[in-house]
């Protein structure tokens, strides 16, 4: 019986971004399963937190607020500072810890530090995103004076503080894989930064002689321009959108430069 020819299929070399893609997909569905796989409640929990964070500064902190913030509801204000900001918080506390919680995965060449990084962020990022998109439509529907006049602006501040976080993130999984110690710092400067981000305030109602003492962080400009950006009577006459756009290429390419100096010790150490 004559021997039949088999075809030889050889397989198509991927390029270095499809396999890059290919990493940040499979840890991006791992931390996916991972933050929720292991509550009762799963995704639900993703709106229920920010949801009852907001409504618990309401109830603290509402009717004094309703009537020193006179351009929009205070609640449009919340959103607008409490889920942006969370979502630059919880990705850099995660980041801090991206290199050690994926070790395992770093021993195969295709897996780098960077991708546990991208990967961390983006599951954020789109947590965050998507509440942050529920919450606006239900105040929408309530009837919510919303302007969409400026959407567009409103998507660029969500991609500069997405820019921004990777930045941040890139030098807190450096800082985290070089000392253990510093998360225990880096909890009280949220805190601080917290406070300092226009989240439960106005920068329009503080007074001029403090706004050196808050303006110099790009996220509070940021934080000001979102609620802009769905309220057009929010006046932004103190805040800068040259200097939020520097401040965020300045913090990613400090980011990378800070993890490129440690990616290879980020690989060898264990």
């Amino acid at each position: 019986m004559a021997e039949v020819n088999k075809p030889i299929y050889r397989l198509k070399p991927r390029s270095g971004l499809a396999v890059q893609y290919a990493a940040i997909r499979a840890l991006f569905l791992r931390e996916f399963q991972t933050r929720f796989g292991h509550y009762r409640l799963g995704y639900v929990w993703a709106i229920l937190e920010p949801g009852m964070l907001v409504f618990l500064k309401l109830v603290l902190f509402g009717g004094i607020m309703e009537r020193a913030i006179p351009y929009m509801s205070y609640t449009l204000f919340l959103v607008n500072g409490v889920l942006p900001i969370r979502m630059f918080m919880r990705s850099s506390t995660q980041s801090l810890h991206a290199v050690s919680s994926n070790r395992g995965l770093l021993n195969y060449r295709p897996v780098m530090p960077v991708d546990a990084v991208i990967a961390r962020i983006s599951v954020e990022m789109t947590l965050y995103f998507g509440v942050y998109s529920l919450f606006m439509v239900g105040l929408l529907y309530f009837g919510e004076p919303i302007s969409l006049s400026y959407l567009p602006n409103l998507f660029v501040c969500w991609f500069l503080l997405y820019i921004f976080t990777f930045g941040f993130a890139l030098i807190m999984c450096s800082l985290g894989d070089f000392s253990k110690e510093v998360a225990k710092f880096v909890s009280s400067f949220f805190i601080i930064f917290y406070l300092m981000s226009g989240v439960m305030f106005s920068i329009n109602n503080v007074p001029v002689q403090f706004h050196p003492y808050l303006l110099w962080n790009p996220l509070l400009h940021c934080l000001e321009f979102m609620r802009h950006a769905v309220s057009p009577e929010y006046p932004v006459t103190y805040v800068s959108f040259n200097y939020l756009l520097i401040s965020t290429l300045v913090v990613l390419f400090t980011g990378l430069l800070i993890y490129k100096s440690r990616e290879r010790i980020m690989l060898t150490s264990k």
